[in-house]
């Protein structure tokens, strides 16, 4: 028979409440972007935001091992969740496309208004995700889309282009992958995903400043994650065991 034991209560909540700790530090990271942002350390920005997503990808798979909804039931870590996803993958990179003006006034700021505000109501929809875990219309993941607009030194017309296509998918049904979760070619995907992030990190480690063949396979593999989750769609089928 097992026997309740109230010393470890404490302990419990002290860590659980810890968990949340984390999660809201992504906050503080993004401060520091914002920052480096208005600074124009655009590298320091984004390596700041890079942290405040390894914050992001590790507090999930904690909090579920330490039990943080059944130890803290009156702290919702999935709107702390948001509320950081939202500062991190939106009003960031928006922040920084506006302060570089990479796409001229006054087109920048309406540009970053833009993001700011689908964003905000796909924050909403409670049926973002479908029943295979795609994200249904594109999930506001800016911090990718901004990133790779600096990484090949976009022109105005392909950085307005792109934000107002995305802006668009926002609201349309239309598949975007999840990496990790979709199972459907995940080894491929994340593979994939791997290889453009690795990009990324060399990318930044050079300044923006990468050989030609580097953006290139960096512009192909951005291109394979942002239209795989449609193709899978239109073709049911593929990936299937």
């Amino acid at each position: 028979m097992k026997i309740f034991n109230y010393k470890r209560v404490p302990y419990a909540e002290m860590r659980a409440f810890s968990v949340h700790i984390l999660t809201a530090s992504g906050s503080f990271l993004a401060f520091l972007g914002v920052v480096a942002a208005s600074e124009h350390r655009f590298v320091d920005m984004f390596w700041w935001l890079g942290l405040a997503l390894l914050v992001d990808g590790i507090d999930g798979p904690i909090a579920r091992k330490v039990r943080v909804k059944e130890v803290l039931p009156n702290w919702s870590g999935d709107t702390l969740d948001n509320i950081i996803d939202y500062v991190t993958y939106v009003l960031l990179p928006a922040f920084a496309l506006y302060e570089s003006g990479m796409i001229g006034e006054p087109l920048s700021f309406v540009a970053a208004g833009m993001i700011v505000v689908s964003s905000a109501i796909y924050y909403a929809d409670m049926g973002m995700k479908t029943d295979e875990y795609f994200f249904s219309g594109f999930p506001v993941v800016w911090n990718m889309v901004i990133f790779t607009l600096f990484v090949i030194d976009a022109s105005a017309t392909t950085a307005m282009v792109l934000v107002g296509v995305s802006v668009v998918l926002t609201f349309l049904p239309i598949n975007f992958l999840h990496p990790v979760r979709v199972k459907r070619l995940r080894p491929l995907n994340l593979g994939i995903f791997l290889f453009w992030s690795a990009l990324g990190i060399y990318s930044l480690l050079m300044n923006f400043v990468m050989p030609q063949w580097a953006v290139v396979l960096f512009i192909l593999s951005g291109i394979y994650l942002y239209c795989i989750g449609a193709v899978l769609q239109f073709f049911p089928s593929l990936g299937r065991q």
